[in-house]
């Protein structure tokens, strides 16, 4: 783990206020997409992006979830005018393309527990879109993506007693004590 240049935050856990942590949060997802680009598509340019990205958001179940966020990235609502899924709470369009992110496959990498992938992508997908969950929740979901990019995983106390220390209104040096300790 690093420390941020910007917020001296472990990185990424800055985002989103931080803008250098919520590029790194951001380039999580767009490294997925560049890779599926290269391999399925190598001859795509700039100019395609948008079609494939229609593909990929027709058959969300078929991709692998980073790939199926950066895809979302590149539309636009017809509602509310923003990045499709990353509305706000209530816009149908954005709310119904969030849903269908979720149904997108999450392989874990190589050497991390069984699960690792899905508590990034959850984790990942909360501090992309800071205003569909609460203060506390983007709060342990931001601080635990460097324990969770290092391959680490919380057992499910682990989680809880870190979601109770923060319900109980413990010290932030507290809280970060407890999810830098994930996994160990």
């Amino acid at each position: 783990m690093r420390r941020c240049e910007e917020c001296a935050l472990w990185e990424p856990a800055g985002a989103p206020g931080c803008a250098r942590c919520a590029r790194l949060v951001d380039e999580i997802v767009e490294e997925g997409w560049r890779a599926f680009l290269a391999r399925e598509f190598p001859e795509a340019g700039p100019q395609e992006e948008r079609a494939i990205a229609e593909l990929v958001t027709d058959e969300p179940d078929r991709h692998q979830w980073r790939v199926v966020d950066a895809a979302y990235d590149r539309l636009t609502c017809g509602e509310c005018g923003g990045g499709l899924g990353r509305g706000p709470v209530g816009c149908g369009p954005c709310d119904l393309a969030n849903g269908f992110r979720f149904i997108a496959v999450e392989t874990d990498r190589p050497h991390v527990p069984p699960g690792n992938e899905h508590a990034l992508r959850v984790n990942v997908a909360a501090v992309r879109r800071p205003h569909w969950v609460s203060e506390g929740e983007l709060l342990l979901r931001r601080l635990s993506l460097p324990v969770l990019l290092e391959g680490r995983l919380p057992t499910t106390a682990q989680a809880q007693a870190t979601r109770a220390l923060y319900n109980e209104g413990a010290s932030m040096e507290r809280i970060v004590a407890a999810v830098y300790d994930w996994g160990r």
